[in-house]
């Protein structure tokens, strides 16, 4: 039972992990527009995994010049075959203070139905 359990154990830490998974992923943005409440964000995810993910979701933050997040917006962007990309647009509340954005992978389904969040 203790080799079965050292052995489950090796395998979890040896698992590729949400890092790695993510990885797989690059996401471009540019601002599309601003409106008075929003500042519209639009680009492409690109999955270079050898996988389909699904339920894709990404998050763009407004951020300060140091970096701090300011505002955030979430879009779902679905489905992304592999080696493919899906366009998205992402709205993020305007703020006073932001001088750039940073737009993630936030959570998807690689493969066989396992669920990933970073």
């Amino acid at each position: 039972m203790r080799s079965l359990s050292v052995t489950l154990l090796a395998l979890l830490l040896l698992a590729p992990g949400p890092a790695a998974a993510q990885a797989s992923f690059r996401v471009t943005h540019k601002v599309d527009r601003t409106t008075a409440t929003h500042t519209i964000l639009a680009g492409e995810v690109f999955n270079d995994a050898a996988a389909d993910a699904a339920e894709v979701y990404v998050t763009a933050e407004a951020l300060d010049p140091a970096g701090k997040r300011l505002a955030q917006g979430i879009a779902w962007v679905g489905g992304v075959r592999a080696r493919g990309s899906e366009a998205y647009t992402v709205r993020v509340p305007l703020v006073r203070g932001a001088t750039r954005y940073r737009v993630y992978v936030s959570g998807f389904q690689l493969g066989f139905g396992r669920s990933e969040a970073p």
